[in-house]
């Protein structure tokens, strides 16, 4: 058996085999690049959400608020939050501090990224910090003080689709008039 393994070594070494490609240096990995979004001045300078973006930022709030929410009755099992508690977490969820969302570009169009949005396309570049998180903040304190807080927990004793059909899908709401997204968790899951 030493004698066939030593007669494969020889010949493998002196016929050439392609021994060379895999002790040598690796195989150069092809390079990409994907540029960042390009911001207008609006995107990058205003204390506003642009318009463009409302509709994903309400997506955002609205599932962090059922994340939140959900978080909070689980630790009293399940049962309903007196309304100082769920006041409590919704000042919370509003309050947070949003680093986790940003912009990317996806075919040309901005679109905010995060836990809670679909993540269209695994290779981009995301924009977060700077304003993004005020924006948010700002845009979630203003939804909670439009709405109330209890037609909010109302909304999310339902489920989350009702949350969402609340905040962003009724007749002011940002998405107005546009199809309601798969339902976020579903989507989360399937990507994991």
């Amino acid at each position: 058996m030493r004698a066939a393994l030593a007669a494969w070594l020889v010949l493998s070494l002196l016929g050439g085999t392609g021994a060379e490609d895999t002790c040598g240096d690796p195989p150069a990995a092809p390079s990409r690049s994907v540029p960042a979004p390009q911001l207008s001045p609006e995107e990058r300078l205003s204390p506003h959400m642009p318009e463009s973006l409302r509709c994903d930022a309400c997506h955002a709030i609205a599932f962090q608020i059922e994340e939140q929410l959900s978080k909070a009755e689980g630790k009293v099992g399940k049962k309903a939050l007196k309304e100082s508690d769920y006041i409590e977490v919704l000042e919370r969820s509003c309050s947070q501090d949003w680093e986790s969302y940003g912009v990317l570009e996806l075919d040309g169009e901005k679109r905010l990224s995060g836990p809670g949005l679909l993540r269209q396309q695994p290779l981009s570049v995301l924009v977060s910090g700077g304003p993004w998180p005020g924006r948010l903040s700002k845009l979630c304190h203003g939804y909670v003080g439009e709405r109330g807080e209890a037609h909010i927990y109302g909304a999310h004793r339902r489920g989350p689709a009702a949350l969402r059909q609340l905040l962003c899908h009724g007749d002011k709401g940002p998405c107005a008039g546009r199809k309601e997204r798969p339902d976020s968790r579903k989507a989360l899951q399937n990507e994991l």
